[in-house]
């Protein structure tokens, strides 16, 4: 069960920030710039690659969003350092007394930076109010591989999202403004969309995983086609600019499983780097 929440929070909720900034000092990406306030925080910087990599972990201590809560986190990626950001655990929106809560997620990668975003699932609980947007500013000769994924309902506990609201809004973007891929969802608990062949099909997991700074490479495509998904269905678009990586499916396990290994898969192409997964997805 969700943790208690006193008076206060139940009226006015966490009010969450974090910035970071990472920067290229010689051959190491360093973490200069981490200002909190509330309840979201850095809990680790790493290098498990070496200097190259900066390995952010990302920690909520309340461990869910709760009505009423707004959280801002923003990145500014300096030119041609590499970034990988992850959490260490699922995250969780908890059922709302009616407030709204909000996340806010900004992006901005430099020339020739590298970004990998790659947090763990997060669980929309039934009577949820949630609305959430990210931002990703990718300027010239940058590169990102980045992913969302969405479980409605905890189905392990028997509870499927029949009430509330999960409003998702992603935009990937050039640094004048000027789009190049933007997705908006809007799902109200049990709505049609969740049941429909042209939705959710009654699926009740699903994610996209985005490839961006390189063109869709057909040796890549082919790949990416050939990886299949234990539990669901899944499917690879070629746009433009960016290659988008979809699934559904009623088991968070075996998409997480699936996106591991198309990251695991892309990585090598897009950044030149063998795939090292981050031990936190282990423990």
């Amino acid at each position: 069960m969700p943790p208690l929440l006193t008076e206060h929070q139940q009226s006015s909720g966490w009010q969450a920030s974090l910035e970071l900034r990472v920067e290229r000092r010689g051959k190491r990406s360093a973490l200069t710039h981490n200002l909190h306030k509330g309840p979201l925080r850095v809990q680790k910087a790493l290098h498990p690659e070496g200097d190259d990599v900066c390995q952010i972990l990302i920690l909520h201590p309340p461990a869910g969003i709760a009505g009423g809560d707004q959280l801002r986190l923003s990145l500014d990626l300096a030119q041609g350092a590499h970034a990988q950001l992850t959490t260490p655990g699922a995250g969780k929106w908890y059922g709302s007394l009616g407030a709204t809560a909000t996340q806010r997620i900004h992006l901005d990668i430099a020339e020739n930076a590298v970004l990998e975003w790659l947090p763990q699932e997060v669980i929309v609980f039934d009577r949820a109010i949630a609305d959430t947007e990210t931002t990703v500013t990718l300027a010239p000769g940058a590169k990102a591989i980045g992913w969302d994924l969405v479980c409605l309902g905890r189905t392990a506990s028997g509870e499927s999202f029949k009430q509330g609201s999960y409003r998702q809004r992603f935009r990937l973007q050039r640094p004048d403004g000027s789009p190049i891929w933007r997705e908006s969802m809007h799902l109200q608990g049990s709505d049609a969309a969740m049941s429909s062949q042209l939705g959710l099909a009654d699926h009740t997991v699903f994610g996209t995983l985005w490839l961006a700074g390189i063109k869709p490479d057909a040796a890549l495509l082919e790949a990416l086609r050939g990886l299949s998904i234990s539990q669901g269905t899944c499917g690879v678009s070629a746009l433009p600019d960016v290659t988008a990586v979809r699934l559904v499916s009623n088991s968070s396990e075996a998409a997480r499983q699936y996106f591991e290994a198309v990251w695991a898969l892309a990585r090598p192409y897009i950044l030149q780097r063998d795939a090292v997964p981050p031990r936190i997805w282990r423990t």
